[in-house]
């Protein structure tokens, strides 16, 4: 018989109760190491053991590239939210309502305009944890809108790839987004300002297909899992055994997929170096022009449930 919930009067077992956190402790998934969450928040979301690199949620990701952590929100447009009405186990529109509760975003990217060691940027972030950053109508409209502004205020244009590949409620609408934002990359590079794409855990199908290998510099951060059809689809297709560490972000740099491989501490200093290198800015001139707002004040958003407010002009 267990005393404590047969003897102790309930008013009293509650106070005996202690609430723990979910998220107090994260498994490695490369060592099995477990570690303290509030350690590794602070290491950028890097095992500091291990050197694993875990995903990063899009408001910290922006956080850890701009100055002083803060930046503009960029408006989007808004797309049909469900034109297919499509249904599998639930409705298309409650996955979508699920994702938008559990990640405080509209969709599964996320565009800021600010300033990176003094230069402007303008900054896309994927996420993962909306719908595995699947890219659908409202993530191509953000990717095309992204890339315009950028052309506006002749600034370099970053964007953060990790996504699954295209949003398969949306069928061709969202198959359309790749050719749509080739053809906006082309106008930033017919502009003459940098495309500089920063590959993360994982980046696959449509979205490799397209925009992410795109970039005038590709960067990869340690471990990413990089490809189109996944390697047991590889393997069945062509009947030979893939070699070890197959579309992993080290195999590629070696076979010339991709520039270089960064830790996610010296990504931020290097992308500002790229930038710099690219505009032909020098650094303390380029640190003296100031960021003009992208909206009127009204419009701009900041995100204060995770940021500071960003700047209003």
């Amino acid at each position: 018989m267990n005393w404590l919930t047969n003897v102790v009067r309930p008013k009293i077992r509650n106070m005996l109760r202690r609430e723990t956190p979910e998220n107090l402790w994260i498994k490695c998934p490369d060592s099995g190491q477990l570690v303290f969450y509030k350690d590794v928040e602070a290491n950028q979301f890097v095992i500091p053991g291990s050197n694993y690199h875990m995903r990063m949620n899009a408001v910290a990701r922006l956080k850890s590239i701009f100055d002083n952590e803060t930046w503009y929100d960029v408006a989007l447009p808004d797309v049909t939210p469900d034109p297919l009405k499509f249904r599998d186990e639930k409705k298309y529109v409650d996955r979508i309502k699920d994702a938008r509760a559990r990640t405080n975003l509209n969709d599964a990217i996320k565009v800021g305009y600010g300033k990176l060691e003094g230069a402007a940027v303008v900054v896309a972030v994927q996420d993962f944890d909306f719908m595995g950053g699947s890219l659908g109508m409202a993530a191509g409209e953000a990717i095309v809108r992204g890339l315009e502004l950028a052309v506006e205020k002749k600034s370099p244009f970053i964007v953060f790839a990790a996504s699954g590949g295209a949003r398969m409620q949306e069928g061709i609408l969202s198959l359309m987004q790749m050719p749509r934002t080739t053809v906006a990359v082309q106008m930033l590079r017919e502009a003459k300002q940098p495309y500089i794409v920063v590959l993360t855990n994982p980046t696959t199908g449509g979205v490799t297909a397209s925009y992410a290998m795109l970039g005038d510099v590709q960067i990869a951060e340690p471990g990413a899992l990089i490809g189109f059809a996944g390697a047991r689809v590889i393997e069945q297709t062509i009947r030979e055994k893939l070699p070890e560490g197959f579309q992993r972000a080290e195999y590629l740099k070696e076979h010339g997929m991709i520039d270089m491989v960064v830790h996610r501490h010296e990504l931020r200093p290097t992308l500002a170096r790229l930038c710099r290198l690219l505009t032909r800015a020098p650094a303390l001139e380029t640190a003296s022009k100031p960021v003009q707002p992208v909206v009127s004040p009204a419009q701009i958003v900041s995100a204060p449930e995770t940021a500071p407010a960003a700047p209003h002009a």
